[in-house]
């Protein structure tokens, strides 16, 4: 869907219609070994790096808004170049967040009644993440972070008087930083009446529409979409959906929908069997944001949440994007044969304990 998506746009720019092909099977590549090397590595060892991920993260977001080191494109800047590279720091904040929020409330379990102290010095550097993602701008990113985090709390001992008071500075933090600025409070709500301003801030919404309108029951056909043909800009990352809707219809979508669902029960029944606190937090974390992302794409492009350019998981174009899923996975899938590894010493331990007993029953030793 990549290449159909983006080979009129590759062609026109850069002469090679499978120009975003090869680079997103590159970025699939590194991912895949990525996400290899992180099911072998215990997950109980990402807590104890945390606080080095997550200050390290802090300094690529600061290094992004540094002159000459941070690339900027469409009046944000949020990319570094490493040798005609791309990387997107944010895509590896979302994964660092999760894992130093995790690793510190489970450790703080017992303690949520000191708020001070087991609460709050996550939600300081949480701050902190969040100024600096708006300063690129990257409000939609640094909503998703904020919220996903939130939601670890919701499945630790917290508070509620104390969760939603969260819950109510989450929301007021982000709807003040949206009015203070003209722009980005246009891009919020231009979603409400798209028709209202048809080449400016609608543009893009509408042509989703008329894409998404197209598509019928069994869609164009796979490579047949109009709007990619420059009617719809960003085609192959945001509404990458669009383009699936348009040539596949209402049968492509209810497969990618399925294929999350998938994802979403696997990720909560690896959380519930998770063998500590540490897992558990981690692993609902790790699929709530990624199912969060998959419904803010899937809204905006739909028109019913404002676009803020959050990209859909694991279908979108995006090197950074791709990576940050698949490592994502890699760790679910340690968290979950680390499960299956405390079942199974269960068993054998209840085993050899039924055999001693049947042993002393029949036996005069």
């Amino acid at each position: 869907m990549v290449y159909s998506a983006s080979f009129p746009y590759a062609a026109l720019r850069f002469e090679n219609p499978e120009y975003y092909l090869y680079r997103q099977l590159f970025w699939a590549g590194i991912g895949f070994i990525l996400m290899l090397i992180a099911i072998v590595i215990p997950y109980k060892a990402y807590g104890k790096l945390s606080a080095i991920f997550t200050l390290a993260t802090i300094l690529l977001l600061i290094l992004v808004l540094v002159p000459h080191i941070g690339v900027e494109r469409n009046f944000s800047q949020r990319w570094i170049s490493l040798g005609g590279i791309l990387l997107q720091p944010v895509e590896f904040t979302k994964l660092s967040m999760l894992i130093y929020f995790a690793y510190f409330y489970s450790r703080k379990e017992d303690q949520f009644d000191n708020f001070k102290n087991s609460v709050l010095p996550p939600l300081i550097m949480i701050a902190i993440v969040f100024g600096l993602l708006l300063a690129q701008p990257d409000l939609g990113s640094a909503t998703l972070i904020l919220f996903s985090c939130c939601l670890i709390l919701f499945f630790t001992e917290i508070r509620l008087h104390h969760l939603l008071l969260l819950i109510g500075g989450a929301v007021v933090s982000f709807a003040a930083f949206a009015i203070m600025s003209p722009y980005r409070l246009q891009r919020i709500t231009s979603f409400l009446d798209p028709f209202a301003d048809i080449q400016g801030a609608g543009y893009q919404l509408i042509n989703s529409y008329i894409s998404i309108h197209s598509g019928g029951l069994t869609g164009l056909g796979l490579g047949q979409s109009i709007q990619k043909l420059g009617y719809l800009p960003e085609a192959h990352t945001d509404f990458i959906m669009s383009i699936i809707t348009e040539e596949l219809g209402f049968i492509g979508v209810l497969l990618v929908i399925s294929f999350y669902l998938f994802f979403f029960i696997k990720g909560l029944l690896i959380s519930k069997r998770a063998p500590n606190s540490f897992g558990r937090l981690l692993a609902i974390g790790i699929t709530l944001q990624i199912i969060m992302q998959m419904f803010i794409n899937l809204g905006a492009i739909l028109g019913l949440l404002p676009i803020t350019g959050i990209t859909l998981p694991f279908i979108s174009y995006g090197g950074s994007s791709l990576l940050i899923s698949m490592i994502s996975v890699g760790i679910l899938l340690n968290i979950s044969s680390w499960s299956k590894q405390e079942s199974t010493q269960q068993v054998t331990n209840s085993g050899q304990r039924l055999f001693k007993g049947e042993r002393s029953m029949i036996s005069p030793y």
